[in-house]
């Protein structure tokens, strides 16, 4: 299958978010209709609406809707359970039938049916339309997603509402259900406007924002280019031959050989080494298991299931080949022993669990549809609502389901905002010798309820038995672990989750992506492999410098990919892109000579080139260990840390005043510069020699009331190079004033390299050793330092471009404050243009705003301060400036 066609992506996306909107629309107008939120039940009820009522109040509690001392129950979370559930049954329904796989239930042999055929079989099967009729056989073919005894499906929704539900799917193309990546898709759009909601807020994260914010949409070639180098590598270095990898005179050529059909292996990597031989790029990962039904593969933020999916499709080929497995029999075996899946939120599990149920019912020669054993599929995020006293009354007499209760209820009281990051190892008592086996509570909870009428008991041993599953796949250990974290920085956590971190991750706490590298860790067996997609600020930014260190240290690297930015699913509008990585690493010891392979496509800006590029360019390969000893052990090629521009210069931050409308004026806002107001050199455009020179700032107080003043800044009075830290990182000439915290300046520490040290920092190698070490929009001070500088080389660079030195401080610009104050002098006469290049009208417009400032009286600091930098020609025009002032006039009114 093809992924999404953009403009049909647009649709479905329009489709689901109008969706919402109706279905919780529908589902507060029906819940209402029956009092559910009301303390009594209303008189005109019969008694099965009152029967379902209270299952419903009941069911709501256990998502988390409190009471109030009226007795009045809030609806949010029950009004948004109602509304997918009931429009994602009829959307599976769609999917199946354009799959033809929507089953009449026929006990001795089920039959496909069509939406058509479903429509004329409505009225006999006592069903109001087709589409509620493709809606129940849709959710008796999935038990595993449609609670076959949920309430919330003994609803009806208001038949206007059903209608524009059904009117919807009904237009969306059969190209949606038929698409490799339609269902990642669908879960995004769903919770696009709630997202928007939440960032919008500002409000910290918390249990019921997570979902929402965290939930990223992995594009096929991301989750393709990772497999095809994990699994992908470790069959080709069996399939392939010493004479394949020996012969070989191309990366294209060893994937031809290694693919089978429905494995391609288009984005598998071979490096050349230096007798020849190829061999896979990120290894061959000798130590997984011989037999592929011993590998476990673990997505633990699986979301809709696209990992698991295109694991399941990648293993089943090869287990046929290597066991000799019929389809059918493979189908089962891979679903089995190879795929599990964890994710925070049950919606998600829900589409996880449909996506490989159709992947299963689709594979090839394996029999269509047919019911399948329950998948290793669990959410690791379900509440427990009750109190204690009420959870554990639910072992009755059973000793054993008692502790196992306990144990679930320690674990999981949190489980909203933790989710895969529970580790129930770590969550047994200290000492206890009893560790429950999660497996044995489900037969136990069915025998302690079993003819239990109480709903809310009921309720609560569906949410155990749900749990349990979850403990039980939380408390093992897998040998490959590949997933898209979830993406929330430290700041925005709410305290719950914040606390955690900090205790359990304290090197990874500045985003929840770091963490879950290291829980993914912590679910890998020994030599186990782990895989993510994360940001890729962490390879750089000083915040994670001990957890580069340990993972260095601990973790053998074998392939880092840098996709920067573009990959559409990260990107959340203008200016606030999401710059993304992919790391492959395997839980061994690295030893002094194990090297990793980076391969970099930042620079690249759509999806389609990434995804062309990832199977092209160049790799590089570094050695391991040498990484520790680059600056804060960032992740960076060829990096050469003997000649550190840090040991020539210092690069201090610039004042922070927290208030600039408070404390900073432009020159022309503020006309006279005495000691209570300091030149104040700020970010610039472009790169110049002297610029971003049109600002002052009030020192009356010495910086005292500001964030950060730097009063010790030991750039002050000195002479270097100023940088704004945004983009492409200009530069400009520093003359020793008080600076902008969005610029930093660069100061020798020896005067006579200040030629040497401009002429690199304005040459475009500047920008590219800086983004090499670090590849976030906004730059740190410190960061300008840590890169190379050959001095000897930019020294006769200086000597060619600069054999006088440096030019003095001159500007034509009438808003910096260097500027001499002439008009005439503001633009500049060529004899064979007449004009700069500018042209003439851009000239005249300077002259004449610069002669009505002179007439209204304004005169420039250069012109009145005699201390100040400045060249010859500079002074020259200043003193043919002061024949002016005679011509200001008095009043300050100038008629043009």
């Amino acid at each position: 299958m093809q992924p999404l066609e953009k403009s049909l992506r647009n649709k479905l996306e329009k489709t689901v978010k109008d969706a919402r909107d109706i279905a919780e629309d529908a589902a507060r107008a029906t819940l209402e209709q029956l009092g559910v939120g009301e303390p009594t039940a209303y008189p005109h009820l019969t008694e099965a609406d009152r029967k379902l009522r209270r299952k419903l109040r009941a069911h709501g509690r256990q998502l988390g809707n409190g009471r109030n001392a009226k007795a009045e129950q809030a609806l949010d979370r029950l009004i948004e359970e109602v509304a997918y559930e009931h429009w994602h049954r009829m959307l599976f329904a769609r999917f199946l039938a354009e799959n033809n796989l929507l089953m009449y239930p026929d006990p001795d042999d089920p039959v496909a049916v069509t939406l058509e055929e479903c429509e004329d079989l409505a009225a006999d099967e006592g069903a109001s339309n087709g589409w509620e009729l493709a809606s129940r056989y849709a959710a008796r073919m999935l038990p595993q997603i449609f609670r076959p005894d949920s309430p919330v499906f003994q609803l009806t929704l208001p038949p206007e509402h059903q209608q524009k539900l059904e009117h919807l799917i009904a237009d969306l193309s059969k190209e949606v259900f038929t698409a490799s990546d339609s269902l990642g898709w669908v879960y995004q759009f769903w919770q696009a406007k709630k997202k928007d909601e939440i960032n919008a807020s500002e409000v910290k994260i918390g249990a019921r924002e997570l979902p929402a914010v965290t939930q990223l949409f992995t594009e096929p070639y991301m989750v393709s280019f990772l497999l095809d180098n994990s699994l992908g590598a470790w069959w080709a270095a069996r399939r392939l031959s010493e004479n394949d990898l020996k012969k070989a005179v191309s990366e294209e050529d060893l994937r031809r050989k290694a693919a089978i059909p429905g494995v391609p292996l288009e984005y598998l990597r071979f490096v050349q080494q230096e007798d020849g031989t190829w061999t896979p790029a990120a290894g061959t990962f000798e130590c997984w298991p011989k037999n592929l039904s011993e590998l476990k593969t673990l997505d633990p933020c699986c979301g809709s299931g696209h990992f698991l999916v295109a694991a399941f499709l990648m293993l089943a080929p090869m287990r046929m080949e290597l066991e000799g497995l019929s389809a059918r029999e493979v189908v089962d075996a891979v679903l089995r022993e190879n795929i599990y899946g964890l994710e925070i939120d049950k919606r998600c599990v829900e589409l996880a669990v449909f996506a490989l149920a159709l992947a299963a019912w689709v594979f090839p020669d394996a029999g269509g549809y047919r019911p399948l054993a329950e998948l290793n599929v669990a959410c690791s995020g379900t509440a427990i609502s009750a109190n204690k006293e009420k959870w554990i009354a639910l072992s009755g007499d059973d000793i054993n389901l008692r502790i196992a209760l306990e144990e679930l209820y320690k674990q999981f009281k949190d489980a909203p905002v933790l989710g895969s990051l529970i580790n129930p190892k770590i969550g047994l008592s200290k000492g206890s010798l009893f560790e429950p086996k999660w497996g044995k509570v489900d037969p136990l909870l069915t025998k302690a309820l079993s003819g239990e009428k109480d709903d809310e008991k009921a309720e609560m041993g569906i949410v155990a038995k749900g749990i349990a599953k979850a403990s039980s796949l939380l408390a093992m250990k897998y040998q490959w672990v590949v997933t898209n974290v979830p993406y929330l920085s430290f700041k925005k956590m709410g305290m719950q989750l914040k606390k955690f971190i900090k205790e359990h991750f304290p090197n990874a706490k500045g985003d929840l992506a770091n963490v879950f590298l290291e829980r993914c860790i912590k679910f890998s067996s020994d030599s186990g492999v782990i895989q993510t997609v994360m940001t890729q600020n962490w390879l750089f930014l000083s915040s994670y410098k001990r957890q580069r260190e340990q993972l260095l240290r601990e973790m053998l690297w074998n392939l880092i990919v840098k996709l920067g930015g573009g990959a559409e699913a990260f990107n959340n509008g203008p200016g606030n892109i999401t710059n993304i990585c992919m790391v492959t690493m395997t839980r061994s010891i690295p030893n002094d000579f194990d090297v990793f392979q980076i391969i970099d496509v930042s620079e690249t800006n759509t999806p389609g080139k990434k995804s062309a590029e990832l199977k092209t360019v160049d790799l590089t390969e570094e050695i391991q260990k040498r990484q520790l000893e680059n600056p804060d052990a960032r992740i960076a090629t060829g990096l050469d840390v003997r000649n550190l521009l840090e040991k020539k210069a210092i690069c201090p931050r610039g004042v922070v005043s927290g208030d600039g409308e408070r404390w900073i004026r432009r020159i022309w806002e503020h006309r006279f510069i005495n000691k209570d107001w300091r030149y104040f050199q700020g970010t610039i455009s472009g790169t110049a020699l002297y610029s971003g020179r049109d600002k002052v700032i009030d020192w009356s107080s010495a910086g005292k009331g500001m964030l950060r003043p730097g009063r010790n800044n030991l750039a002050l009075g000195k002479f270097g190079v100023n940088a704004s830290l945004i983009g492409v990182l200009p530069v400009t000439l520093y003359s020793g004033n008080l600076y902008d915290q969005t610029t930093a300046s660069i100061v020798p520490n020896n005067i006579s390299d200040l030629t040497a040290l401009y002429c690199y920092c304005s040459s475009k190698e500047f920008n590219k050793d800086v983004r090499e070490i670090d590849q976030k929009l906004n730059v740190t001070p410190a960061t300008l330092i840590k890169i190379p500088f050959d001095l000897d080389y930019w020294t006769k660079i200086a000597e060619e471009q600069y054999p006088n030195g440096l030019p003095k401080h001159y500007s034509d610009d009438p808003t910096q404050w260097i500027f001499h104050g002439h008009p005439c002098g503001s633009v500049v006469w060529d004899e064979e243009k007449k004009w700069t290049a500018m042209g003439p009208l851009r000239i005249d417009a300077t002259v004449l705003q610069v002669a009505v400032a002179r007439l209204i009286g304004y005169r420039w600091p250069a012109e009145t301060d005699p201390n100040m930098e400045l060249s010859d020609e500079a002074r020259a025009w200043v003193k043919r400036s002061q024949e002016l002032p005679p011509f200001a006039d008095d009043d300050g009114i100038v008629c043009i």
